[in-house]
């Protein structure tokens, strides 16, 4: 066989292999089952609150500068791949290049600059998301334990005597000074909680439910009774780490109604995957209701939030994050 006949022979395999990884991937992009609406979230959920759509935008950004990047080296191979390929009529060795002081700049200042940017983007969005008001409309206590979550409500209950100053509400000693500063002084409040076989009676999904309400600030203190966990609620497009003898907090501001699936995010055990929660974002009033429907069910009080810390501790991080 003549060497041209060769060379065809043996690029048929590669060009079927190639149909087929063109194939695959039509397939893979037509079939995941997103619709017009859904793609530009890029696999986000539809977000729920006024803090998430900064979250979306810095996915979405990500995601349009690593494509152009693909782009750019995708053509770069395809290019070298059509007009430096081998001659065949010529069978030589081809100049060889030792090295190019232009391009070795350029390879390493622009992945710098694409990492600074990305750097700055986030830490601008993460300084804006962490920055908790001076006066959020409602504090809740966020408390994770193996293997569920409890929430103490620190809020003022209509019909309910007033409460004693918070400072010295012993199961809420480990919240520093600065959240408890931002609740009622005398809040009266109530608290749910959840085991892992606790289910919500409207829908039937495991987990306790957090009520929050729709268009109101709402501040979670993040205290852990044990290990890491994480307090991930799906379509608030954030998560927040909770720690054991450390207490982290965020803010978000709930923007429509229903009851949203939340996870722990953080390999924390045997039942980990077994600390599922939901979320119920209702009316203003309703959540109102739903304190009250707590304390007529005797939940008044709070829960244990977390490991008892000294006040020297519990309080030495004082910037308001």
């Amino acid at each position: 066989m003549s060497p041209n006949g060769s060379d065809r022979s043996s690029r048929r395999p590669v060009r079927r292999k190639l149909l087929q990884a063109l194939a695959a991937g039509a397939v893979l992009a037509t079939a995941t089952g997103c619709t017009s609406k859904d793609f530009p979230r890029l696999g986000m959920p539809t977000p729920a609150t006024e803090e998430a759509p900064r979250i979306l935008s810095l996915w979405q950004g990500s995601w349009a500068a690593a494509l152009a990047i693909g782009v750019l080296v995708w053509g770069l191979i395809l290019w070298s791949v059509v007009f430096h390929r081998r001659s065949r009529s010529k069978i030589e060795v081809p100049t060889q290049t030792r090295y190019n002081m232009p391009l070795e700049a350029l390879y390493t200042v622009v992945p710098i600059l694409i990492v600074s940017v990305l750097f700055y983007f986030t830490a601008r969005d993460e300084n804006k998301l962490l920055t908790n008001p001076d006066k959020p409309k409602h504090v809740i206590n966020v408390v994770g334990y193996q293997w569920s979550w409890g929430f103490n409500y620190l809020e003022n209950v209509q019909g309910q005597p007033a409460g004693k100053p918070l400072r010295q509400v012993k199961q809420l000693d480990a919240v520093p000074d600065r959240f408890l500063n931002k609740a009622p002084a005398n809040a009266n409040g109530v608290y749910d909680y959840g085991i892992p076989g606790t289910r919500n009676p409207q829908n039937n999904m495991p987990g306790p439910t957090l009520w929050l309400p729709k268009g109101e600030s709402v501040e979670f203190v993040l205290t852990s009774r044990d290990v890491i966990h994480s307090f991930w609620v799906l379509p608030f497009l954030m998560k927040q780490d909770v720690f054991p003898g450390h207490t982290n907090s965020f803010t978000v501001t709930p923007t429509r109604e229903g009851t949203f699936r939340g996870k722990c995010a953080e390999l924390c055990g045997q039942d980990h995957s077994r600390m599922l929660f939901n979320v119920k974002v209702v009316s203003p009033e309703r959540y109102q209701k739903h304190l009250k429907d707590l304390a007529a069910a005797g939940q008044t009080g709070y829960i244990p939030a977390g490991i008892a810390q000294t006040d020297h501790a519990k309080n030495a991080e004082t910037k308001n994050k």
